[in-house]
């Protein structure tokens, strides 16, 4: 595993940033103890990450490693981790020493590693800036999993039969797929010929055996099929805007997918205040479109092997999804740091054919666009291993109207929000380019760029020949 060079440049940013899941500071003078090994654990199970050692405990003071003892160090903590009494499979990292305000840091850079490693016989596992001790089977289950980076969606069960599945989906499935594209391939297909074209039927790569794979099982399963090889299927679906301490009311839905997004759909409706939007002379749904694309992404998305239950929460002010994940990364998910990856692409096809879904990336696009409108504020769409979606309510406000019960709402023109959302999704360059591809002039553009700037939206960062237009709020209420 590769090395990794550090300068004092580099790591007074780093101090400066603090400690997080791919940073670790410890204290050193007395070498690597048996924290700095649970953290190497931890991070060769998650993504990888550095470890300085030579700052004290308040993770700020620097103190650094004698000198004199340096390499000695350095030898040990190669030694330890080649003996697997340590950490079992064995791992050979290179640590560094550099030279930081007459002190001596010792740098540990600790890849992602392709197996999963245990310290001392104990699993690990790095949660924000926490080395986590991990006992659970199921949460090592989903380690495994996770390292193995395969869909468990394509898993075969030899044993699941046609009498297992809901053929009489089919005609309801067709007509869907239909309605969103009018000669569709599934049009001639026998139900058949649409399992095998869709995925759903599939050859285990080990056994070489053939079967019904997962993704089947959940889009097409009996319920209590659904119960056998997923027992801990279940989306919990609560609003909780009066009974806070437990839940005004609640629709368990433990069903196929193609019948769980028909009930979560009607549970949203039910519950949500509805809002609707004239847009290129068509009027749509705001809350349909919201509900649509959170549901869609807990269905499509989830990681059915794990224990974690999904829940679809609707509060007074707000409502999210939730539910189990194999991370691609972490934090929060914006139109801008956006890097589309299905989670389960067999599901994902599949309600893209029958117009659940549009493309891969969209959704989170969609609902920064559609959450605006909506309520006046963006969304948050976390990226953990319980991912999360949460959306601000406001049943006061309206993005078609001026004002509601005495707050003001900045209004902008067409052209205005064009611009705005331009650059709330960074795809706004310079007024030329934007002009044209919002088919305006570049004076118009500029007039709007103004505007908005006026309204304390945005604001110039860096030069006007090289600088950039950034947000300072996405709050339309003065």
């Amino acid at each position: 595993m590769g090395m990794m060079f550090m300068d004092a440049k580099t790591f007074k940013k780093i101090l400066k940033e603090g400690e997080s899941i791919s940073v670790e500071f410890k204290r050193g003078k007395e070498g690597a103890e048996s924290d700095t090994y649970e953290s190497i654990c931890s991070m060769l199970n998650r993504w990888g990450g550095d470890i300085y050692l030579g700052i004290e405990d308040d993770n700020k003071t620097v103190t650094g490693v004698p000198k004199n003892a340096v390499q000695n160090h350095i030898k040990n903590i190669i030694n330890m981790l080649g003996d697997s009494n340590v950490i079992s499979p064995t791992v050979h990292l290179f640590p560094e020493s550099f030279e930081y305000d007459d002190t001596t840091i010792i740098h540990i850079h600790v890849p992602e590693s392709p197996q999963l490693h245990t310290y001392k016989k104990v699993y690990y596992d790095r949660i924000g800036d926490a080395d986590i001790k991990v006992k659970s089977t199921d949460v090592i289950a989903s380690m495994f999993i996770r390292k193995r980076k395969i869909h468990t969606e394509e898993t075969v069960y030899v044993t699941v039969t046609d009498e297992d599945l809901r053929f009489d989906l089919f005609p309801m499935i067709k007509q869907k797929a239909l309605n969103k594209q009018e000669n569709h391939p599934w049009k001639e297909m026998s139900d058949a010929e649409i399992i095998k074209s869709a995925g759903l039927y599939s050859k285990d790569p080990e056994t070489n055996e053939w079967g019904y794979n997962l993704a089947a099982v959940l889009l097409l399963g009996k319920d209590e099929t659904i119960k056998r090889i997923c027992p801990s299927y279940r989306t919990d679906a609560i609003m909780r805007k009066n009974n806070v301490d437990r839940y005004d009311d609640r629709l368990v839905v433990e069903t196929n997918l193609i019948e769980s997004y028909d009930l979560l759909m009607k549970f949203a409706y039910k519950h949500l205040l509805d809002k609707f939007h004239l847009e290129d002379n068509r009027t749509f749904s705001l809350c349909g479109a919201i509900s649509r694309e959170m549901i869609v992404n807990t269905l499509a998305h989830r990681e059915y092997t794990d224990g974690f239950y999904a829940k679809f929460v609707i509060e007074k002010d707000r409502m999210y999804i939730e539910n189990a994940n194999i991370a691609a990364g972490f934090g929060n998910i914006t139109p801008n740091n956006l890097k589309p990856k299905s989670k389960n692409p067999i599901i994902a096809a599949f309600f893209r054919n029958i117009g659940y879904a549009d493309e891969l990336g969209s959704g989170t696009r969609n609902l920064y666009r559609f959450v605006r409108l909506y309520s006046g504020k963006y969304p948050q769409i976390i990226e953990d291993d319980i991912f999360k979606i949460i959306v601000p309510l406001d049943d006061g406000y309206s993005f078609d109207v001026e004002s509601f019960e005495g707050k003001k709402l900045i209004t902008l023109s067409p052209l205005e929000s064009l611009v705005f959302e331009a650059i709330i999704n960074g795809k706004y360059t310079t007024a030329e380019k934007t002009a044209t591809t919002l088919k305006t002039s570049s004076i118009s553009v500029e007039r709007a760029i103004i505007k908005l700037k006026d309204m304390g939206l945005i604001r110039r960062a860096g030069s006007d020949k090289k600088g950039r237009w950034e947000l300072i709020t996405t709050d339309l209420f003065s």
